[in-house]
């Protein structure tokens, strides 16, 4: 099954669980573009890679304050469940469902 898609999902960080939708465009070649929308804005994925079921990226907050992120999720049929690390702030497990 294909990894692209948009899914719902919830990331557990320090300011509580922040909902967004993550949206997952697979390039055919090891990458993917997409984004991740929600209640702090839009942050755009770069350096999207796919490796079978799993997907790395990062992208660039600027809400509440900048910082990169580092992010890792497996594909499990329509289940997302992985990280985000926020520097020094740690990893906060990310989950989710295709919409």
């Amino acid at each position: 099954m294909s990894v692209a898609g948009t899914y719902n999902t919830t990331v557990k960080s320090p300011m509580g669980d922040q909902s967004g939708t993550f949206t997952v465009v697979d390039g055919g070649d090891g990458t993917f573009t997409g984004n991740l929308a929600g209640g702090l804005g839009s942050m755009d994925v770069e350096e999207g890679k796919v490796d079978g079921n799993t997907l790395t990226w990062k992208m660039n907050m600027t809400v509440p304050m900048p910082m990169t992120l580092e992010c890792e999720a497996t594909i499990d049929g329509d289940t997302l469940t992985g990280n985000v690390n926020a520097g020094a702030f740690g990893a906060m497990p990310l989950s989710g469902s295709r919409a």
